[in-house]
């Protein structure tokens, strides 16, 4: 029986080829050797610097990888170009080689932007700049990691013949393929640089209570693409980037997360105000929302029947608003069931005539 591979096989494993096999395997073990080394140097040397620690921690992984790849790529251009499989050896390792780089790239990318928001903590009671922070790190950062994850893409792809020509039949008809494209690619690519715009501009920031198409609710997330809105009633409201630079939009802490807020209660003519004052500025005072920089009571409006008081109240924050709020007028509502029953708001109806044949007429107005 013959074996038309064997004289093939034996003639890859001649002695040039374990040679090669055995300075490839040296040097992998020099390459991970000096990782080690230099890992231990970089966390040695950060310990002082949380972003540079950061960065460090997660480009372990792919560093790891890339310091081998490297050796290995050094030990394929030296080899001999007649060895049997060298030149799909030397591809394989060079796009291995580049999906490590770019996986390095983002996640140092990653590890940047973790560090920078780890320095700016939002659990403090005025967050304003580290919001701003998270929100620019966010969006930038993510915007850079696709921006590598396609340049890595393209540069693999560039590593075939056939992806070359591919390429240069696309440019030769760049007119038709190229609007073909663009306008395809048009929501992400707005989206992309609508991104930016908020990023540097800043009309929203993590954690701004916004008003968004009658919906109250707290920004929750900003990705590449869109924008997670956190409904009071645990809702979520997902909204494309690009909407927010073409439409308006409330947004209650854009320069400061302290707010106004209003109670509004209907009363009788005959009620007196001062009391009302009073007990309003007491609910106040026993509220520990409130922050003590306006308690208002104000006629508002005088209809028909009865009149409109408003209450001005300030708190720190939104969430501390409405509570706030509730809490103030429960109290009102409470006193003057409790002080000023007569006084809620009435209807009241006058008889001119008899309301039943035989009776007198009715004599005033009645309540």
């Amino acid at each position: 029986m013959k074996y038309p591979q064997l004289p093939y096989l034996l003639n890859w494993a001649d002695d040039s080829s374990l040679r090669l096999l055995l300075v490839a395997a040296i040097a992998v073990a020099l390459a991970l050797l000096l990782h080690a080394l230099g890992a231990a140097l970089l966390r040695r040397m950060t310990r002082s610097m949380p972003v540079a620690a950061c960065v460090v921690l997660h480009a372990r992984a792919p560093s790891q990888l890339l310091l081998p790849l490297i050796a290995l790529q050094a030990v394929w251009q030296g080899a001999p170009d007649d060895l049997a499989l060298i030149g799909g050896v030397r591809h394989a390792n060079g796009l291995l080689l580049l999906a490590v780089l770019t996986w390095l790239g983002i996640r140092a990318v990653r590890g940047l932007a973790q560090g920078f928001t780890a320095l700016h903590p939002l659990d403090v009671k005025d967050n304003l700049h580290a919001r701003s922070i998270h929100t620019q790190t966010r969006v930038l950062s993510r915007s850079a990691m696709f921006v590598m994850l396609l340049a890595g893409v393209a540069l693999m792809l560039m590593t075939f013949p056939g992806a070359r020509q591919f390429g240069a039949s696309l440019l030769a008809s760049a007119g038709v393929v190229g609007l073909v494209v663009g306008i395809a690619a048009r929501p992400i690519f707005s989206n992309l640089i609508a991104g930016l715009q908020i990023a540097l501009a800043q009309p929203i920031r993590l954690d701004d209570v916004l008003i968004v198409q009658g919906e109250w609710g707290r920004v929750e997330e900003i990705t590449g693409t869109y924008v997670v809105l956190k409904i009071w009633d645990e809702r979520r409201l997902i909204i494309p980037l690009q909407w927010f630079i073409e439409n308006p939009f409330q947004n209650w802490t854009r320069k400061s997360a302290e707010i106004i807020g209003t109670v509004l209660i209907w009363v009788d003519y005959r009620m007196p105000l001062e009391p009302l004052r009073q007990a309003a500025q007491k609910a106040c005072e026993a509220a520990p929302e409130w922050d003590k920089r306006l308690c208002l009571l104000q006629v508002v409006e005088a209809g028909e029947r009865s009149m409109q008081l408003r209450v001005l109240v300030t708190s720190g924050n939104a969430s501390l608003s409405w509570d706030l709020r509730c809490k103030v007028r429960e109290a009102l509502v409470d006193f003057m069931q409790r002080e000023y029953p007569q006084y809620l708001p009435l209807t009241r109806a006058e008889l001119s005539g008899p309301a039943h044949p035989g009776l007198p007429p009715a004599q005033g107005p009645v309540n």
